[in-house]
């Protein structure tokens, strides 16, 4: 049998931890596969919020302050997709680890290297060929 590895064994305990927070609040009735879309929508742009304004948003551009903010938002947005992926029955490293295999197929790193555009564009590239 395989040793599990560690950031799934990570992944487990996040799920255990949210399934007992929301357990001891009741609030299973409310974590709808919607809700919690949703949820992790807002989360999402409360993350992106903190970077609204900055020229370019690197990292240096950040004081403590908000290093601080977007950890929080990141584990807000993590702990909802936990939540969703649990809620659905989704394996999120499966479902993560094909979704690396098919963007591998979308974007070929020879065709694409340093270009950023949306795989569409390089069918229509092909297409002017």
């Amino acid at each position: 049998m395989q040793q599990a590895t560690p950031a799934v064994d990570q992944y487990t305990e996040i799920r255990r931890r949210l399934r007992e927070f929301v357990a001891e609040r009741d609030w299973a009735q409310f974590h709808t596969p919607k809700n919690l879309a949703s949820a992790l929508t807002v989360e999402a742009a409360e993350l992106l919020e903190i970077f609204q304004w900055l020229p370019t948003g690197k990292a240096e551009e950040l004081d403590e302050q908000a290093r601080t903010a977007i950890r929080h938002e990141m584990a807000d947005v993590l702990n909802y997709l936990v939540m969703l992926a649990d809620a659905l029955d989704v394996d999120l490293f499966a479902a993560s680890m094909e979704k690396i295999v098919l963007n591998g197929l979308k974007y070929p790193a020879l065709q694409v290297k340093g270009d950023a555009r949306k795989y569409s564009a390089y069918a229509a590239d092909d297409k002017k060929d």
